[in-house]
């Protein structure tokens, strides 16, 4: 099977539309629909799901992802390793990071590691530790800035980072030095990234927490912030998320204290392409916790 073809799937799903993954991978639209038409052809059943708004995996595509991404990503290090033997330095290198703080610090280390290998090329990707946890056994990232998740990644420690509680300067408990954990069950409470797994909803779970019926659901923590400026509520947050909020709230640890470790997870050195491998080298010279 021709991992060129596999890659180029891969990409498409991605991307959504034909054209955007063409775009990204040097073809034209068409070139990248016969890829596609010509795996679909080898392995006997349609792989994608097409429509004006891009395009889908079908069922049988969605059970084969796992191997197509498994030898898409193998042939990338087959690659970047006879580059190196040729004298070259050649790769592409996907990071992930769910904190402001570390993304901020990774672009630098990014800028920095191409100035000396210029051959090396940087994708990121966001989303939070759950998913960005998964990218990395989908070989879809090659090193990732999450707090800790279970799986067979590597790890290397960075921090430990207090949950906080986000709450208005009007607020019975902004003048408490810490809040009650138990107290986020009868607070009106604002959930970020509704129903998807988050350092705040493995918290409450780790807790039995059940937040009541009265609160509200929103997808970034500035909108929470808002929220919780205009009084409607309290919410939940990492220490590091707190540190980039500079509206009218105030913050306190809860009580108990809580934490989250945050680290760097990539995939076991083994597995890792030659240049994953020398930028996480880098990395852990250069990263600051």
């Amino acid at each position: 099977m021709d991992t060129e073809k596999c890659a180029a799937l891969l990409c498409a799903l991605e991307e959504g539309p034909l054209a955007r993954a063409a775009e990204k991978l040097g073809y034209t639209p068409s070139g990248i629909s016969r890829m596609v038409a010509a795996l679909e052809e080898e392995l006997g059943f349609p792989l994608l799901h097409r429509s004006r708004g891009g395009v889908l995996a079908t069922g049988e595509c969605e059970a084969l992802l796992p191997a197509l991404r498994q030898m898409a990503y193998q042939a990338e290090c087959c690659r970047q390793t006879a580059a190196a033997l040729r004298g070259l330095e050649q790769g592409s290198i996907t990071v992930g990071a769910n904190y402001h703080f570390y993304s901020r610090q990774m672009a630098h280390l990014m800028a920095r590691f191409r100035e000396r290998h210029p051959g090396i090329v940087f994708q990121t990707i966001e989303g939070t530790s759950t998913t960005l946890a998964a990218a990395l056994r989908e070989h879809r990232a090659d090193l990732c800035v999450i707090s800790r998740r279970d799986g067979s990644h590597q790890w290397l420690p960075l921090r430990r980072d207090p949950m906080m509680v986000m709450l208005s300067p009007a607020h019975p408990l902004a003048a408490a030095e810490a809040v009650p954990i138990h107290l986020l069950e009868t607070e009106s409470y604002i959930e970020i990234f509704p129903g998807r797994e988050t350092d705040n909803s493995r918290i409450l779970a780790e807790n039995d927490i059940h937040p009541g019926d009265r609160f509200a659901g929103v997808e970034d923590n500035f909108s929470a912030m808002a929220m919780v400026e205009a009084g409607l509520g309290i919410s939940l947050v990492n220490g590091l998320i707190a540190g980039t909020l500079t509206g009218d709230v105030v913050f306190r640890p809860l009580d108990p204290p809580q934490y989250v470790e945050i680290g760097i997870a990539t995939p076991p050195t083994e597995t890792m392409s030659p240049a994953a491998r020398r930028f996480l080298a880098f990395v852990r010279e250069n990263i600051k916790g």
